[in-house]
This record gives C-alpha cells, sequence and structure tokens, in this order.
C-alpha cells in the first residue's frame, strides 16, 4: 500500500524539473543554478520556484484535508468546503480587497483569510456542537458556507471600481501566478502544524470506521479527537485559500481516487491524498501554461473543470446503487 507513494514522489520531482521550464521566456536550469546567467537565475528563483513550490505545498494541503473529512464524516463525497472553511477564507480576503487594506501590508491579505476560515469554523462548530451528529455538523457546515457565498456575491456586486471587481475575481478562481517566495514560507507554515495535527488523527479514523462508539473504547476521546481534526482542517485550507485564492474539489477528487489504493484504509490515504494532490495540483498548474489561450487561465478553473463532471459521475453511481 505504500509503493504508489514512492512513484507520488518521484513524478512530483520529475514534474516540478519540467514546470521550472515553462513558461513565456525560456532558460537553462543549468545556467541559472550555476549563475552564469543573472536573468536566467531571478525568473527560476523569483517566478518559478515560488510557483512550483505552491503547487506542490497547496495541493498537499487540500488533499490532505480532504481525505480527513472524507474520514471523519465517513462520507467520500465530502471536502474541506463542506464545513465553510473555504468560504471563511473567502470572504476575508474579498473584504481586504474590497476595502483596499491590502496595501497595509503584503502579509494582511492571507492572515485575514486564515482567521476568516476559523472564524467560520467556529461558527459551525457553535452551530452544530462538538458532541453533534455528523449530519447535523453538514448540515451547519451547508448553511454557514451558503451564507457565506452570498456576503461574497455581494461584496462583488458591490465592487468600488471595475480594477477592485477584477482583483477580487481572479483572486476568487485560484492561482499560483504572481506569488513570490514569502508566500511559499506562510503556506508551509500553515501545511506543518495543520499536517500534524491531520496525520496523528490516523488511528483514531481508523477506529472511527467501525463507529464512534467502538473508536471511543479503543479509548479515544471522540469530541477531543473531532475537534483536532477540525482545527487541522481550517489551518491547512485557510493558509492554503489564503495564498492562492480558492482552488476547488481537489480534497474530493484526489482522495477518491486513491482510496482502492490503500484498500479503503483512511490512515493510510492521509499521507497517500497529500503526495496525489501534490501532484494532481502541480499538472493541473503546468496545463494552465501550456495551454494556447490568449490569456493564462487560473489553475481553480481547472480543477473545476475536472472536478464538476467527477462530482455528478459519482452522484450517478450513487444513484444506480454502486458503491462510492
Amino acid at each position: 500500500m505504500i509503493r504508489h507513494r514512492w512513484i507520488f514522489a518521484l513524478l512530483i520531482l520529475l514534474s516540478a524539473i519540467v514546470a521550472l521550464q515553462l513558461g513565456s521566456m525560456p532558460i537553462s536550469l543549468v545556467d541559472a543554478l550555476r549563475g552564469d546567467d543573472p536573468v536566467a537565475q531571478q525568473i527560476l528563483l523569483e517566478i518559478r520556484l515560488p510557483r512550483v513550490l505552491l503547487a506542490i505545498f497547496v495541493g498537499a494541503a487540500l488533499g490532505l484535508a480532504g481525505a480527513a473529512m472524507q474520514g471523519l464524516l465517513r462520507n467520500p463525497l465530502a471536502e474541506p468546503g463542506i464545513l465553510g472553511v473555504s468560504s471563511g477564507a473567502a470572504l476575508a480576503a474579498v473584504v481586504v480587497l474590497y476595502f483596499g487594506w491590502i496595501g497595509w501590508h503584503s502579509l494582511f491579505l492571507p492572515m485575514s483569510a486564515m482567521l476568516g476560515s476559523a472564524l467560520a469554523l467556529f461558527v459551525v462548530v457553535t452551530i452544530a456542537g462538538l458532541r453533534a451528529s455528523i449530519t447535523a455538523l453538514i448540515l451547519a457546515g451547508v448553511a454557514v458556507s451558503a451564507f457565506l457565498s452570498a456576503l461574497i456575491a455581494l461584496a462583488l456586486s458591490m465592487a468600488p471600481s471595475p480594477f477592485a471587481l477584477q482583483e477580487i475575481n481572479f483572486w476568487l478562481l485560484g492561482s499560483f501566478a504572481y506569488r513570490d517566495m514569502s508566500q511559499v514560507g506562510l503556506a508551509l507554515a500553515t501545511l506543518i502544524p495543520g499536517a500534524f495535527l491531520l496525520l496523528r488523527s490516523g488511528r483514531f479514523l481508523e477506529g472511527l470506521t467501525l463507529g464512534e462508539e467502538t473508536a471511543a473504547s479503543m479509548g479515544f476521546t471522540v469530541v477531543r479527537e473531532r475537534f483536532w481534526i477540525l482545527l487541522g482542517t481550517a489551518i491547512v485550507v485557510g493558509g492554503a485559500v489564503a495564498v492562492t485564492g480558492v482552488i476547488g474539489f481537489v480534497g474530493l477528487i484526489v482522495p477518491h481516487l486513491l482510496r482502492p489504493l490503500v484498500r479503503g484504509n483512511p490512515r493510510q490515504l492521509l499521507l497517500s491524498s497529500m503526495l496525489g494532490a501534490a501532484l494532481f495540483v502541480l499538472w493541473m498548474d503546468m496545463l494552465v501554461q501550456i495551454l494556447p489561450t490568449t490569456r493564462e487561465l487560473q489553475v481553480g478553473v481547472m480543477t473545476a473543470f475536472v472536478g464538476g463532471p467527477f462530482f455528478l459521475f459519482l452522484l450517478l453511481r450513487a444513484k444506480r446503487g454502486y458503491r462510492l
């Protein structure tokens, strides 16, 4: 069950090398690394390397969060956005862009987005309660997410200028372009603690497959473990959305595709989804760069193109009685 992880790691490395050579200006990686070509070195270190690293880190965060949410909710159709985490981060960032507060400091936007994701999760948990059933938690998340999405739409319709509207729309669609190493550091700073909280919950998710009572009999405090998973999800997703905008469906697609490789084991699925999603998002970012379009598409658009039909396919399979 772990052989595919080495394959994913190798593919990530090879894909990253290829991605570093994609762009409007061809460069030599050897000359850039040796410092023989200062222009190529600047392009590599300041433009392409941050983009590749962000695609890997953000993909890993979204894949891990998706696998954790599917394990916690015991629903293969679950994904991080179901609890309003993505919408909370998006709304906070939209407010910052709407009022022009982004000019205060470059880190004000991502920090606000992380705070928004945490507040959204707090509202969901307050409404449903930590001891609530999984159904109540999902319903509270859907309700909060819908309300936050309505506020985002309101902000878009009342944007003070066309430039603000364009900037908000660009951010909401999700992209790795025009990012720097400071944002890479922020993404990594949120991924590490969030991933620690989620990966440590593997044994609990494994016991949860047999029911909450069985998990409790194994020595787990269900309420506390559920809180750590929700907090870890808020951290990794909030950090990812804060840096790159909303990139949907990754947490749904990748864990679902990889579940057969780990024989449905939610504990093994966590790390596998991290690697698989990192590779998937990196490929999506490479795809938007090589497509012959007049203007580069956002990664969030490509994942929606893939994720929308995939989600409908899963629903049709469920309707016909197939196992998800």
